[in-house]
């Protein structure tokens, strides 16, 4: 699952590929969909990822013994692509 943030899933091999992203994950020894997956949800968003994979879903899974900086957090959030998404907050469309 890669966020609508960055560009949703028409750009998964790009975010996944991303050389701040890898260098964030190498770090966490985590892979770069984990590290995009925690980026969401230190951002208060939902995740929910889907995969047929076992070793994807076990993945999925494995993103909680480890917390992103501060610093780490504004280079993934420079990445975005400026993008107009549809957003949520209690109900209401922002």
């Amino acid at each position: 699952m890669i966020s609508v943030i960055l560009g949703g899933r028409g750009y998964t091999k790009e975010m996944l590929s991303n050389k701040t992203i890898a260098k964030i994950a190498k770090a966490h020894k985590k892979s770069a969909a984990q590290i995009i997956v925690r980026w969401n949800l230190q951002k208060g968003v939902v995740v929910i990822p889907g995969s047929s994979s076992p070793g994807h879903i076990q993945e999925n899974t494995e993103i909680y013994d480890f917390m992103l900086s501060q610093k780490e957090m504004k280079r993934i959030n420079a990445l975005g692509r400026n993008e107009k998404h549809d957003w949520y907050e209690n109900g209401i469309l922002v």
